[in-house]
């Protein structure tokens, strides 16, 4: 349990500490600007990837956050990763893809420890 509680903390953190530096930078760098225009993204999307991800961050890490908040975030953070996975793929190649994949790894790890870490709560009553 001890072991499955550190997997679980250390890749939530990891996401969470990564999606809200990226929102803050999707915010306040004109160079990450003009990487969404170079994708093809208009600069709204930009402003509203920022703040999903700033409010992802945040329900993903703060434990009091019910659950059901926590899941969709999780879905959110799944799509956004493949979402970018697919167009750094098609605009710059396979090496600018690496990145978003090795996010979705950790946010696929951090669901599951999350999913296991629930039941077994609900099955121990803690």
């Amino acid at each position: 349990m001890k072991r499955d509680k550190i997997i679980y903390w250390t890749t939530t953190s990891i996401v969470a500490l990564g999606g809200l530096i990226a929102g803050i930078i999707y915010f306040t760098s004109p160079m990450m600007a003009e990487r969404f225009k170079h994708l093809g993204f208009p600069d709204y999307f930009r402003i509203e990837l920022a703040t999903a991800k700033i409010l992802g961050a945040v329900a993903i890490i703060l434990p009091m956050v019910v659950n059901r908040i926590k899941e969709w975030s999780y879905a959110g953070f799944a799509i956004v990763f493949i979402s970018a996975t697919i167009a750094h793929l098609v605009v710059d190649g396979a090496s600018e893809a690496i990145s978003p994949l090795i996010q979705l790894l950790l946010l696929v790890i951090s669901y599951v420890y999350f999913t296991k870490l629930k039941n077994n709560k609900a099955i121990t009553g803690n």
